[in-house]
Formats: structure tokens, sequence, C-alpha cells
């Protein structure tokens, strides 16, 4: 310090002790986060709190509707120029590839902890693991056996069985103004997408079963995370063994034989894995925007993407849709924006009850959002059909 002080005198050697002693205290205060976070995650009331807090709403959706504009990449990659039209396989491969990276993330002790075991009962986590399972293969066999048209009409379908099944079931009421705004999302929305209404008898019963385990695949999610400080990491790690054992058992009666027979080159495996990879993140995307809205906007979040991809060829590509269906897809974005004002803080006038998933513990988190709102649905795709790239896509959870 001699020299110090001799070249530039007392203060220098002033400034430089405060340099490390700052220098010291940040480095206390990043330790001191990172401590905090890792102790967050070791309880689920923590771990839920992390989640809202950096997952509320508007990131949730977004980073839903930008992986779910992806996949539509994925998809047509795999379907189309790898050929694989195996779409429950596919989905099965989503699924399993999803579970090895919750067993990493576990093993690194990055998983968010879950609640206790009495707070949730067995049959809840179950009946959702099933429901996943056969929300998705009844999709693609309604795709297989219907025209995409007959397919969109039982999708919008969801949006009321929704709002039924959750005043049947919670006691759950929307106002007058939203059930107008989600009238004008369907109608719209009908009106861009439904161009040709062909089906069979089967195909028919299929796509009008499909429609419930849709429904209570999105309530489940929200309701799960919702009340009983549920992460979405830490559902789809309890959850996501049931539907890959319910997939097994559907896929001998809903896939086309010769799966075995596919050519499983590095090339054609690759771009299945990056398929897995993206249908990952749209499953954990979707339970994100369950989890911070709900089941009615998650619904209206997938024909936002419906609308948004229609437009977006018409204005990039330079696709004729046709005017009807450029109007229909111009008032269902009307609808959507009424209907999100209706839900910001202070808009909304809805009277639900409290009323839990039986034997839950009522003592969890609120919500960030509206009660009556939205991804839980596992659904890769059908995001192809939505761009008419083929008949058969896969369908998984968005």
């Amino acid at each position: 310090m001699g020299l110090v002080d001799s070249l530039f005198g007392k203060d220098a050697r002033k400034f430089l002790k405060r340099k490390d002693s700052d220098a010291a205290e940040a480095g206390r205060a990043l330790e001191e986060l990172r401590s905090s976070l890792y102790n967050e995650l070791k309880t689920s009331e923590g771990a839920k709190r992390q989640q809202q807090r950096f997952c509320g709403p508007v990131v949730a959706m977004s980073f839903n509707f930008v992986v779910a504009v992806g996949i539509i990449l994925a998809n047509k990659l795999v379907m189309g120029r790898v050929g694989f039209n195996f779409p429950i396989f596919l989905t099965l491969i989503h699924y399993a590839v999803a579970w090895i990276l919750l067993a990493f993330f576990k093993s690194l002790s990055l998983l968010p902890m879950s609640p206790p075991s009495k707070t949730t009962p067995f049959s809840s986590l179950f009946s959702l693991g099933a429901v996943m399972a056969f929300a998705s293969g009844l999709a693609n066999t309604s795709l297989k056996h219907n025209s995409v048209g007959f397919y969109q009409m039982a999708k919008i379908a969801v949006t009321p069985t929704i709002v039924l099944a959750e005043f049947i079931l919670f006691k759950k009421t929307i106002s007058s103004t939203k059930v107008v705004a989600l009238a004008v999302v369907s109608l719209g929305v009908a009106i861009a997408t439904v161009t040709d209404l062909e089906f069979n008898l089967f195909g028919a019963l299929v796509a009008v079963a499909w429609i419930i385990p849709s429904a209570i695949n999105k309530i489940l999610w929200s309701n799960l995370q919702q009340q009983a400080n549920w992460t979405a990491l830490a559902l789809m790690w309890k959850t996501t063994p049931f539907t890959v054992f319910f997939l097994l058992a559907l896929m001998p009666w809903l896939d086309p034989p010769g799966v075995l027979l596919f050519k499983w080159d590095w090339g054609n495996s690759s771009a299945i894995l990056i398929s897995a990879l993206l249908g990952f993140l749209l499953q954990w995307s979707g339970a994100l925007a369950l989890g911070a809205t709900s089941a009615t906007s998650h619904v209206v979040l997938g024909q936002f993407k419906t609308c948004v991809i229609l437009l977006g060829g018409y204005v990039i590509f330079g696709s004729d849709p046709g005017f009807i269906s450029i109007c229909g897809a111009v008032a269902a974005l009307a609808g959507m924006s009424v209907y999100t004002w209706l839900n910001l803080p202070g808009k909304s006038i809805d009277h639900s009850s409290s009323k839990l998933l039986p034997k839950q513990n009522t003592a969890v988190s609120k919500p960030k959002a509206d009660s009556d709102d939205v991804g839980g649905e596992t659904r890769v795709a059908l995001l192809s059909a939505e761009l008419d790239l083929s008949k058969t896509t896969t369908a998984n959870i968005v």
C-alpha cells in the first residue's frame, strides 16, 4: 500500500477499499438470492410463488403462443417431409421425452416440490393423466375420420362445454357480457375456418366423445394449479406416467400398423426428437397458461392462434382464404379483444364460489387472473390442421 499512498495518496487507498467492500456485498447478495430461490423450490408454496412471480398471464400465454407457432413447422416437417404418419405414437414420444426431461430435472433438484399427497387425492392426478391421453387420442381419430372443418366445429364446442362443466362442478358463473364476447369469438372462428363438414357416423361419434375429455382436461389443469399449490412442472411429473400408460393402450386401436417398419435414420429421428422437445415446451407453456388464467381463456388463446395463422398467411404469404373467412377471423379477434378487456383487473363482474376439487386443501394461493379464464391440454398439434397442411396431424398439449 506504500506505493499506492506515494503515487495517489490516501484518497486512492480509501477508494480501493470501498470498491472491494462493494464487490463483497454484491457477491453476498447474489449468493443470498440464489439460496433463497433454491429454498423456495423446496416447498410447494414457495415454488408456486416463484411461478406466479415470473410467469404471469401475459408471459405464460405469450410463451405458449410462440411455442405453438414453432410446433407448426416441426409437425409439417415430421408429418409431411419425414412421412411419420403415426400420430398417437408421436404423441407418446412427446410425453416420454417430457418425462425423461422431468426426471433429469429432478435428479438435479431443479424440479419444484409437489404439495403433500393428502391435499390432492390420487384419483385427481390419475384422472388428469387419463383425460390427457383420451383428449389427444380422440382428437387424432376425429381428424382421421372427419374433415378439418368438422373437427373445428367440435373444437369450438369445447368453449360452452367448459362453461357448463365449471358451473355444474364448481357453481362458477360468468357475466352476460363475457357470454356475448365468447359467442362472437366462436361464431367468427366458425366462419373463418369451417369450409367443409364432411364426416361419417363413427367420426361424428368420436368428435362428440372428444369434447368432454378436452374440456375436463383444461379444467383440471387450471383448478389443481390455482387451488392446490401445484406448479406446472410438478403436476407434469406426477401425471405424465399415467398419460404414457393410456397412450400405449390406445396406440394399437388408433394408429395404423407399420411403425416398426418406419425408416429410423439419423435425419428422421432428429426431426422427431426436435418435435418432441418442442412438444415438451408446448406442454409446459400450456400448463403455465392454464395455471395463470383459466380453461376458458386457454380455449380463446387457441382460437386466437387459428385466426393469426389464417390472417398471417393472407398478409405475409399472399394466401387467399376468401373474403368471408377473413371477415370471420377479424370478428373473432374483435370478440377476443373485448373478452380480454373484460378480464382486466376491476372489469370482471363474475360470481364464482370457492368450491374446490374433492378433499383438497383450502389453504391455497389464489390465481393471478380472472376466475373464468384458460394450455393443459396437451396437444402437440392440430396446428398443422389449422394451417391446412395435412388432414392427419398430431394432438398433444397446448
